[in-house]
């Protein structure tokens, strides 16, 4: 099944991919390098409404679909995934604000995101618990009226730059995902201590940290959904995490070809360019095909999200699309780097960082191991 982007969505691609070319580019080396956040970056994109674009625009956003959406995050990782996710992670948390919270919560918080004046940050993970959601360990306990929530949250993005934060903690302990609820916590909240972590093989250029939650009172209208709601109301989203993470794979999987056509296309060898060997010629081939492969298993991911009509046929294609397109992201970049040879292994060239970059994509939002468990589950 093919899908054909309208007008429009081609003009968002061009409009991206022209700030990904002028302003990411140049500055992608430096900021892998120095490990800095790209707060200058943010704040362009969100002119060009490439910060949380699935904000209505009645809350200032863009009001993108999934499929929109996706063409935006492909376009930002093509250029550098470090940047393109210090710029697609803004909004971590907004989904669950925009479909379950108060109306106080999508005006307060909702147009600072997208005007890129605030992030979000979404605390789910834990030391012990990544793909095991339902066993998370941090408690939230109620005092009149409000609640004290304690325990550690590991590997949030935008842990240290976020100003809210949408924090997932078990309310009936030991009725493992039927107690877990849903809290929106300030960021600035006496006891939220979040310890940045700078020692990432690639996406340098976002930010990550580990959270130590300590005694946090928030009020009971501080609960976003019902209580012991949480992990219902957060499986609305899994299909929408995982495609934007296959529409991840598949633009830094393009950035690696490009950065492998284009070295093939100056270096020579033995009196000719390295493109007219076949060998090399054949690799830049299968690279392209596995790009394009994943970038219609994607789209058809979210076109089936999109529409809305069937969940299931939804979370398969979503698993299918970050499975297939996060697999041959890591497979297309290692081979950028083999065109490259010698020059591929030194930060000279984007191959390597491309590389380092890509493999995040078979971890996070599910694990490769977890979509297989998935897709396998609607099959047999």
């Amino acid at each position: 099944m093919a899908f054909q982007l309208s007008s429009e969505q081609e003009a968002i691609r061009d409009v991206v991919r022209e700030f990904g070319e002028n302003e990411i580019r140049p500055v992608a080396r430096e900021h892998d390098e120095e490990k800095r956040y790209p707060h200058d970056l943010v704040e362009q994109a969100a002119r060009y409404d490439l910060v949380a674009p699935t904000i209505p625009e009645e809350y200032g956003g863009a009001g993108m679909d999934l499929l929109t959406s996706a063409v935006v995050t492909e376009e930002l990782w093509r250029a550098d995934p470090g940047i393109g996710s210090a710029i697609g992670s803004r909004g971590f948390g907004t989904s669950m604000i925009r479909k379950f919270g108060d109306e106080w919560m999508k005006e307060e918080w909702l147009p600072k995101v997208a005007a890129g004046e605030s992030a979000t940050c979404s605390c789910i993970s834990e030391p012990a618990h990544g793909s095991d959601v339902a066993g998370i360990e941090t408690r939230a306990e109620q005092d009149g009226d409000e609640w004290v929530l304690n325990g550690d949250k590991m590997w949030i993005t935008n842990g240290t730059i976020a100003d809210v934060a949408v924090v997932m903690a078990k309310t009936t302990p030991g009725e493992r995902h039927r107690g877990i609820t849903a809290f929106l916590v300030e960021t600035d909240r006496e006891g939220f201590e979040p310890t940045k972590i700078d020692n990432k093989l690639g996406i340098r250029a976002s930010d990550l940290a580990e959270i130590r939650l300590d005694d946090v009172r928030v009020p009971e209208e501080n609960v976003i959904g019902a209580v012991d709601q949480g992990f219902y109301q957060l499986m609305n989203f899994f299909a929408d995490g995982r495609t934007s993470v296959a529409a991840q794979a598949v633009g830094a999987a393009q950035g690696a070809l490009d950065a492998a056509a284009e070295y093939a296309g100056e270096r020579e060898q033995g009196g000719k360019r390295i493109s007219e060997y076949q060998a090399v010629s054949h690799k830049i081939a299968e690279m392209a095909t596995n790009v394009e492969a994943a970038r219609s298993l994607t789209y058809r991911a979210a076109s089936v999200v999109d529409e809305g009509n069937d969940d299931q046929l939804a979370a398969k294609f979503a698993s299918m699309a970050k499975l297939f397109a996060s697999e041959h992201a890591v497979e297309v970049a290692d081979e950028g780097i083999q065109v490259h040879g010698g020059a591929g292994f030194v930060t000279d060239h984007p191959a390597e960082r491309f590389y380092r970059d890509a493999r995040i994509t078979k971890i996070y939002e599910g694990t490769s191991e977890i979509q297989k468990n998935i897709i396998s589950d609607q099959i047999l």
